[in-house]
């Protein structure tokens, strides 16, 4: 027998400002048995199907150094430059641009809290690109 993820657990300074923040961009929303509220040391999202669940727990201390774990987006119904400027617009910071000329790559950002995560190309994109390298 093996073990599965329950949720994923984030360490924030406002778990409740975080899991609002984040439901936005993963088109999340909170769980319906128990609603985060300000000032709650944890806050849950979940995906439609509660599938994919997000954990934000309250820490006293700041984010100080890189994460050791970080989401990777894959837009599921825009381009990639498109969901930069959505999640951008959310709020997001830029970190680095890591996108190609050849148009492959992508972008790191970072959340309200500072955490980084990366925007890939869409599956469409990603599927252009690589008929383009293949040819």
């Amino acid at each position: 027998m093996t073990s599965r993820i329950a949720n994923t657990a984030i360490d924030a300074h406002d778990a409740f400002a975080q899991a609002c923040w984040w439901a936005e961009v993963l088109g999340m929303t909170g769980d319906p048995d128990e609603p985060g509220a300000p000032g709650d040391e944890e806050c849950l999202i979940m995906s439609p199907d509660r599938s994919v669940r997000v954990l934000f727990i309250e820490v006293p201390e700041r984010k100080s150094i890189k994460n050791r774990i970080h989401f990777d987006l894959r837009p599921t119904d825009r381009t990639q430059a498109e969901e930069i400027e959505r999640v951008l617009a959310l709020g997001a910071r830029e970190v680095e641009d890591l996108r190609t000329p050849e148009g492959g790559g992508w972008m790191v950002l970072a959340d309200p809290e500072g955490n980084e995560f990366c925007i890939l190309l869409s599956e469409a994109e990603r599927e252009a690109f690589l008929a383009r390298c293949d040819s």
